[in-house]
């Protein structure tokens, strides 16, 4: 995983257990058929590359790590390492591994916006909206938190997506139409899920 624009992390997970020296390996990254970077024993090669990688890679050599400056979005995907070994002229396959790159963009807090105008009667519907923005990937979902006395009500509505055709970041809206009490004080949240790794967003809670 890296945030976007921010330099991607990917492993080779070349273990090198017989210390092989560099300037006998020739080591390349490809993602699909695009060339990413190349070393030819010991030198770096840019003949073969994919336009869009030029002058975006680093190779540590060390911990066998590329280093993929400015992630974009476009750039998520698997990539493949493949190590070869020069032996006595002929060039074998030492070590193939595979890397999975996921790019993640932050979400606004969520922010909750009236829709009503004027002041509630008792019992009257409250119309709410409640919107984030910019964030990569797409959430799971939305939930609204309506909490008075002791209770805290936890309700799921319809998440309206949208995706920006240039920059590929979402931003998401959920409506809210509920009747609230009028003779206690509650206070109304939502909630951005963004998946079991990312965690959620809360938004700052609405007095009503």
């Amino acid at each position: 995983k890296s945030f976007l624009n921010h330099t991607a992390y990917l492993s080779c997970y070349f273990p090198n257990s017989q210390k092989t020296d560099i300037k006998d390996l020739i080591v390349f990254w490809q993602k699909e058929v695009e060339v990413v970077y190349e070393v030819y024993f010991g030198q770096e090669k840019h003949d073969h590359l994919s336009p869009k990688y030029i002058n975006r890679t680093k190779m540590d050599m060390d911990k066998w790590t590329l280093q993929l400056l400015n992630a974009g979005i476009v750039d998520e995907g698997q990539y493949q390492c493949v190590i070869q070994h020069n032996d006595r002229g002929s060039t074998k396959v030492m070590h193939t591994s595979v890397c999975s790159l996921h790019i993640i963009a932050n979400y606004s807090q969520p922010e909750i916006a009236g829709l009503h105008t004027g002041k509630l009667k008792p019992n009257e519907y409250l119309n709410l909206s409640c919107s984030s923005s910019g964030g990569y990937p797409k959430p799971e979902g939305m939930i609204w938190l309506i909490s008075h006395e002791n209770t805290t009500r936890r309700l799921k509505r319809h998440m309206d997506v949208s995706q920006d055709a240039v920059t590929k970041l979402y931003n998401v809206t959920s409506k809210l139409n509920d009747a609230v009490p009028t003779n206690t004080p509650t206070n109304i949240s939502c909630l951005l899920l963004l998946g079991e790794q990312l965690g959620s967003l809360v938004s700052m809670p609405l007095g009503i």
